[in-house]
C-alpha cells in the first residue's frame, strides 16, 4: 500500500466543510471508526498512518472499498514534519491519534516513544498554528496522566474494588484531579496533552483533549498492551489463556467507540467553545467492569465456556480504580453515553466472529517481548 498514487495529496474540493478532515493514525481503531462515520455523512477523509500496528491495513483496505475517492491512505510517519503541514494545510479539521500507545515499550524505547508521541503532536501543532484560519483539533490523551491514583482509598468486594468514598463512587475521576505521570508513555502523552492545551492558550488554536478511558468496538485489534476488552475477547475464541496482572479486581470504565464518535464529532462543532480544555472521556459510572466482571460476561457470550486463565504479579502504576466523570463534556455539549456494557460486548463479540480469519492472530504472551513495535502512525 506503500507507493506513489497514495502518496499523492489529496484533492481539496469537498463538502460544505472547506476540506478534507485529517485523521492522523487514521486506520486504526478509533480512526477508522471516524473515518466510517464522516465518509457516511459525505465528507471526504485522508487517513495519514505509517501502518505499524498489525491489522490496521485491513481498516484502511476496508474504507477503500467502501468510499472509494473520498477516502485517500497517505502512508507515513507523525515524525514527518513536512508531510504534515502540507496535509494540515487543507485540512477542514484534524484528529490527532497517531501514538506509540504501549506502556510497555515506552519502557524498552523512551526515546522513540517521546519522538513520536511528543515530537509528533508539536509537528501537528505547528502546522496548524501557521494557518491563518481557525481549524479544530481534536487529540487523544489517557487516564495515565493521574499516574497510579494510589491514594484513592478502595474496599475489596467479591470482584471489584470501589471507592470507599460515596462522591467518588457516584461520579468518577475529574479532570480536577492533579496530573501524575508514571512511566516514559504516561510522560509523553501527559506531554504532548499539556502542549495542546497551552498552544490553545498561547497561540489561540481551537484545540481540545479527550483523556480516555478505555474504548472497545468493531475494527479494534486488542493486544495485552492496548485493547484489553477486545484482546480477552480474541484470547478466549482462540482458546488461549489470558494473563491476568494481579487479582483480576481492577476497574475501569469501558465507552463503545460509536459514542466516543459521537462525543468527538461535539469537539468538532463546538470547539470555539471547547477550545484549550481536557475532558475525561469514557463510559462514566454506569459502565463499570473489572477484568474478572468481563470474564464472567466472556463465559455468557460463549455459551458457559470460561477462558482459561493465567495470573501474574501487578504491573507497575497499573490503576486499581479508574472511572472517568464526565459531568464537565456533558454540560458543555449535552452528550452522554448510550451503548450499555452488554450491548457493546455484544457487538464487538459479533464483529470478531463474523472478521475472525481476517484478523491477526493472538500472539503467545511469552513472544510478545520480541515482536513489539512502535506504532509512530497507527493508534488504538
Amino acid at each position: 500500500m506503500d507507493n506513489g498514487k497514495q502518496q499523492q495529496a489529496p484533492r481539496t474540493t469537498v463538502d460544505g466543510h472547506g476540506g478534507y478532515v485529517l485523521i492522523t493514525g487514521g486506520s486504526g481503531f478509533i480512526g477508522a471508526n471516524l473515518a466510517q462515520r464522516l465518509l457516511s455523512q459525505g465528507r471526504r477523509v485522508v487517513l495519514y498512518d505509517n501502518l505499524s500496528r498489525p491489522g490496521v491495513e485491513t481498516n484502511a483496505h476496508w474504507l477503500k472499498q467502501e468510499y472509494g475517492e473520498r477516502v485517500t491512505l497517505v502512508r507515513a510517519d507523525v515524525r514527518d514534519a513536512q508531510k504534515l503541514h502540507k496535509l494540515v494545510a487543507s485540512a477542514s479539521a484534524v484528529f490527532h491519534f497517531a501514538a506509540q500507545v504501549a506502556v510497555t515499550t515506552s519502557l524498552v524505547e523512551p526515546i522513540e516513544d517521546f519522538e513520536i508521541n511528543v515530537g509528533g503532536t508539536l509537528h501537528v501543532l505547528e502546522a496548524l498554528r501557521r494557518l491563518e484560519r481557525p481549524v479544530p483539533l481534536l487529540f487523544t490523551s489517557t487516564n495515565k496522566v493521574y499516574g497510579g491514583l494510589d491514594d484513592v482509598v478502595l474496599e475489596q468486594l467479591a470482584s471489584s474494588y470501589q471507592p470507599v468514598d460515596p462522591a467518588l463512587r457516584a461520579q468518577g475521576i475529574s479532570e480536577q484531579r492533579p496530573l501524575d505521570f508514571h512511566s516514559p508513555y504516561g510522560c509523553s502523552k501527559g506531554a504532548a496533552d499539556q502542549y495542546v492545551i497551552d498552544y490553545a492558550r498561547s497561540f489561540g488554536l481551537r484545540a481540545t483533549v479527550f483523556r480516555m478511558s478505555c474504548i472497545y468496538g468493531p475494527r479494534q485489534f486488542g493486544t495485552e498492551d492496548q485493547g484489553w476488552v477486545a484482546h480477552f475477547l480474541l484470547r478466549a475464541a482462540a482458546r488461549q489463556p489470558i494473563s491476568i496482572y494481579g487479582d483480576g479486581k481492577q476497574v475501569r470504565d469501558i465507552l463503545f467507540v460509536s459514542d466516543l464518535i459521537d462525543a468527538m464529532l461535539l469537539t468538532e462543532q463546538h470547539s470555539e467553545a471547547l477550545s484549550g480544555q481536557a475532558f475525561n472521556m469514557g463510559g462514566g459510572p454506569g459502565n463499570v467492569i473489572s477484568l474478572l466482571e468481563l470474564i464472567e460476561h466472556i463465559t455468557t457470550l460463549s455459551a458457559g465456556q470460561r477462558p482459561l486463565l493465567r495470573f501474574d504479579v501487578p504491573r507497575v502504576g497499573d490503576q486499581r480504580y479508574y472511572v472517568s466523570d464526565t459531568r464537565k463534556f456533558q454540560a458543555l455539549t449535552g452528550w452522554k453515553p448510550k451503548v450499555s456494557v452488554a450491548q457493546g460486548l455484544r457487538a464487538l463479540a459479533h464483529w470478531l466472529g463474523e472478521a475472525r480469519g481476517r484478523l491477526p492472530q493472538p500472539l503467545d504472551e511469552q513472544s510478545k517481548a520480541s515482536r513489539r513495535s512502535v506504532h509512530a502512525g497507527s493508534a488504538q
